[in-house]
């Protein structure tokens, strides 16, 4: 689980490694700083997401539910730098819905770990399609990745765009671009 004195120790011999002094004032407690900050940005590691999307309400139609722009924050298990931008969510209940605000809840369980983008869409359609037992998930995420943006090839503003389709709307081609319109940017 979370260790914090050995994240402390890390970053000392990060500071140490790119020549800084660990112990000048600015940066005596950064050590600390950063272990607060990695267990909140890690916070993912040991949430379910079933915990949040076990809330269910009885609907007597399967219309489909859009969830757009839920804005997250995650770090790339590469570089340890952040990605960022915005999940939208489709979804053909199945006897039952869940609260919206439990989709932004799972979209965090997963956002919220040593991640790739690729990776967590489908950890995102995977949990709804397998929790509510929906007919169809369509999940997709557009990021900006700090990795490509701020280092290396530097090109900021551009975006990554990944989906994961389950169910019905795997199947339907139709369907898939109908949610594909419904949901790109505006």
């Amino acid at each position: 689980m979370f260790d914090k004195k050995k994240i402390e120790q890390g970053i000392r011999l990060l500071l140490e490694g790119i020549g800084e002094d660990a112990d000048r004032e600015g940066l005596k407690d950064t050590p600390d700083r950063v272990a607060r900050m990695y267990e909140e940005l890690c916070a993912g590691m040991n949430q379910n997401p079933a915990e949040h999307l076990s809330k269910t309400f009885t609907c007597s139609n399967d219309n489909i539910v859009i969830e757009k722009d839920i804005v997250f924050y995650s770090t790339c298990e590469h570089h340890l730098m952040p990605f960022y931008g915005k999940v939208h969510i489709a979804y053909i209940p199945n006897g039952k819905v869940v609260g919206i605000s439990k989709l932004a809840r799972t979209v965090e369980v997963y956002a919220r770990r040593l991640q790739i983008q690729e990776q967590m869409t489908e950890q995102i359609a995977e949990a709804i399609e397998k929790c509510l037992g929906a007919k169809g998930v369509f999940v997709m995420v557009e990021a900006e990745h700090m990795c490509m943006s701020a280092r290396g090839i530097k090109k900021p503003g551009s975006k990554t765009i990944t989906f994961a389709a389950k169910g019905k709307i795997q199947k339907d081609e139709m369907l898939k671009n109908e949610i594909i319109h419904l949901v790109k940017p505006d």
